[in-house]
């Protein structure tokens, strides 16, 4: 519903910084991002990278009718 892209962190543009950072998120019943950390680094870029996916919103997973929390994987460029 709700995807921010990323700041990309001045020092890591002046020096070329580039990569994946893989993150793994949890999503309440709500659709929102509740705790979050990351599987696949780049130490210049994770930072910003979690920033982002914390602000995301998501539909929310539905079990049986009922919204559920959640586990993904996501990844961020």
């Amino acid at each position: 519903l709700q995807h921010v892209s990323p700041a990309y962190p001045p020092l890591a543009r002046s020096i070329g910084a580039q990569g994946v950072v893989i993150i793994e998120a949890t999503i309440d019943a709500r659709g929102e991002v509740v705790a979050a950390r990351v599987l696949r680094s780049v130490p210049m870029l994770d930072e910003a990278a979690l920033d982002a996916v914390r602000q995301w919103r998501y539909a929310p997973a539905r079990l049986n009718g009922e919204a559920v929390a959640v586990l993904v994987t996501v990844t961020v460029q």
